[in-house]
């Protein structure tokens, strides 16, 4: 069964510290006064886009977004992504893996994660202003890499993911509380590793420790959608990842979704898209 592509972080001076891990580069050197076209495709780490100034169009899971300036786009492993960046655009393309930002900390993951739950942030002038200011002190650490640079990358990109958690506070539901936005989070990083093989709400409540009525509360009370419609709509995206960026049959892909009735998989996708499977290919690649 084929895979969708993966990328990798390419770096340009092999590190044993950062070699693969974490890179950082000038987006206007990155095109050289050319456009950026790039296919579907889909990463094994975070990205960011930071952009002061961006013309084009990208497209993240099945979202189109028109790149404009003052722009973050923030991108988690696994996101499928399709992106135009037209020559004359400027900012900052920030890649790292999982395994960079202190993976081991439980406060740093909280952060990390929920910067990361918002595809696209708009700050104001003032506010893209400072952070592009960060941008630019940890692209001068990647580039000089004096004494304990690494430690000072780090510690800007807390600063870097506190100022747009803040952005996202602005714009998200001002009552609700930690836990409930933790568990959540929980909650949607499960689905992200089990959909192909869990999809009954009862399963991740067992493996979160909830209730089932617990579970939906949560998801109610954050997203305003059951947790059986967060699992819908969890199979429905990775079934479209793999019909447009993938040349794999729709028995493969039930297969790969867990479904050992490909009929009944194809009547499910057809009852959320409008389409079948073939039909959503034929009419969206």
């Amino acid at each position: 069964m084929g895979k969708i592509p993966i990328r990798h972080i390419n770096v340009t001076q092999k590190e044993p510290d950062f070699s693969g891990s974490f890179s950082i580069r000038d987006v206007r050197d990155l095109l050289a006064e050319k456009d950026m076209i790039q296919e579907l495709h889909r990463h094994d780490f975070f990205y960011i886009l930071a952009l002061k100034k961006g013309t084009g169009n990208h497209e993240i899971d099945f979202t189109p977004y028109e790149v404009c300036n003052n722009s973050v786009f923030f991108m988690r492993p696994g996101q499928v992504h399709q992106l135009i960046l037209k020559a004359g655009s400027t900012g900052y393309l920030m890649q790292f893996k999982t395994d960079f930002y202190y993976p081991n900390d439980k406060e740093s993951n909280q952060l990390l994660h929920k910067v990361s739950n918002m595809n696209l942030y708009q700050p104001d002038a003032d506010r893209f202003k400072k952070l592009l200011s960060i941008l630019t002190y940890i692209f001068q650490e990647y580039t000089n890499k004096q004494e304990r640079y690494q430690e000072v990358i780090k510690a800007n990109l807390g600063i870097f993911f506190i100022e747009l958690v803040r952005q996202y506070s602005k714009t998200s539901l001002q009552n609700v509380n930690t836990y409930t936005q933790e568990r959540l989070e929980e909650f949607l990083e499960l689905l992200d590793t089990h959909i192909s093989t869990h999809k009954q709400v009862s399963q991740y409540a067992e493996m979160l420790n909830l209730s089932s009525y617990q579970l939906n509360a949560i998801t109610k009370t954050t997203l305003g959608k059951t947790s059986s419609e967060l699992i819908n709509e969890y199979i429905i995206l990775e079934s479209k990842r793999q019909l447009l960026a993938t040349s794999n049959q729709v028995t493969q892909i039930a297969y790969h979704l867990g479904y050992e009735d490909v009929s009944y998989f194809i009547r499910f996708f057809k009852k959320h898209t409008g389409h079948s499977p073939e039909a959503f290919r034929h009419n969206f690649r």
